[in-house]
């Protein structure tokens, strides 16, 4: 057992780096994952949902047992002289004779460490043995690189040790991972295979997806008018793009702002006005913000209060967006659903 505790001690900082890290990682990745999941099924399970979030934790932990402690400091590994590579796929016989009951438990490590990403591909993603062969082998061999060429030339010399023993572990550990979840798919039940249709009464989980996946259009599209002539301006007349009297700055504001205000009146009202209540994201995900059939100036009114209640989001998201899922949490609908 003490051999076993100063192992599992040695990665302690790297369980902390790998929390710290996953609420960022979490915003930028969990989300696109969920929208995925959304459109593959029309439908997200708590559980599914669960898992996304755990993926994500589990790549943070990834990257932080791989890569984790960077080094520091005027001399060492990294910064002074670098760890020779190993490229016999045998030398784990020689570490076992060596290092004994450590070297063994190294290698159930890096096997261990890849059975959850072969499980993932298998159950979250629905992939096939060799798909997710492709994906272990690609992970491993980015961690290998990072550790062979000091984080891609971050250091000047490799700082932790390459060894093929590894790729080997992972890619198995990542097979082991996939018949796992082979066998936890067979007693699921089976899945409809026709695509889901698009839902009227959509979850908020569902609408925050489509919300991100909209905000993210309409951010890009908006600065568009404003970020392509000013490139230009720089790269062919070295000067910052002006209008008119204008100076750089406002000219910055004036083209953006009003990109973003035509991004989102095409994406927020014209899209779904002509496609049943569905944007972009809304067609992603399969969910309509439309939640009762409206004509006339009924549907004319549910646009325009729910462009500001929108609006309210994008411009005080920290004011806007705790008393709308408070709004939601207590009435189970947006305040514009209530509209006749």
């Amino acid at each position: 057992m003490g051999a076993i505790s100063s192992y599992l001690a040695s990665f302690s900082d790297s369980f902390k780096a790998a929390l710290l890290l996953w609420p960022v990682l979490s915003f930028a990745l969990t989300l696109p994952i969920l929208a995925y999941l959304y459109h593959r099924d029309g439908r997200l399970r708590p559980l599914t949902a669960l898992a996304a979030y755990l993926s994500v934790l589990y790549v943070a932990g990834l990257a932080c047992f791989t890569l984790y402690p960077l080094p520091s400091g005027d001399s060492g590994p990294g910064i002074t002289y670098g760890i020779p590579p190993q490229f016999n796929p045998l030398n784990f016989i020689f570490d076992i004779q060596k290092d004994g009951l450590r070297a063994i438990l190294q290698l159930l490590f890096n096997v261990a460490l890849f059975v959850p990403l072969g499980f993932l591909a298998k159950v979250l993603y629905r992939m096939g043995w060799l798909p997710a062969l492709a994906v272990s082998l690609t992970a491993t061999c980015l961690i290998e690189t990072a550790q062979l060429t000091g984080l891609f030339g971050m250091y000047p010399y490799a700082y932790r040790t390459f060894e093929v023993d590894d790729i080997i572990c992972n890619a198995l550990g990542g097979m082991l991972g996939w018949l796992l979840g082979a066998l936890f798919t067979k007693a699921l039940p089976k899945r409809p295979e026709e695509a889901p249709p698009i839902t009227h009464q959509p979850g908020f989980l569902r609408r925050c997806v489509a919300l991100w996946l909209d905000a993210m259009m309409v951010a890009v599209l908006g600065f568009l008018p404003w970020l392509a002539p000013a490139l230009a301006c720089e790269a062919f007349f070295d000067a910052p793009l002006t209008l008119g009297s204008l100076g750089s700055s406002d000219t910055e504001t004036l083209l953006c702002g009003a990109g973003l205000l035509v991004a989102f009146a095409v994406l927020e009202v014209a899209i779904p006005w002509l496609h049943d209540g569905s944007t972009l994201g809304g067609l992603f995900v399969r969910m309509s913000c439309e939640t009762r059939p409206r004509t006339g100036w009924h549907r004319a009114l549910f646009y325009a209060v729910r462009s500001a209640v929108l609006i309210a989001v994008f411009a005080l998201p920290p004011y806007a967006i705790p008393i709308l899922a408070l709004f939601y949490l207590i009435a189970r609908q947006m305040p514009y659903d209530f509209l006749p």
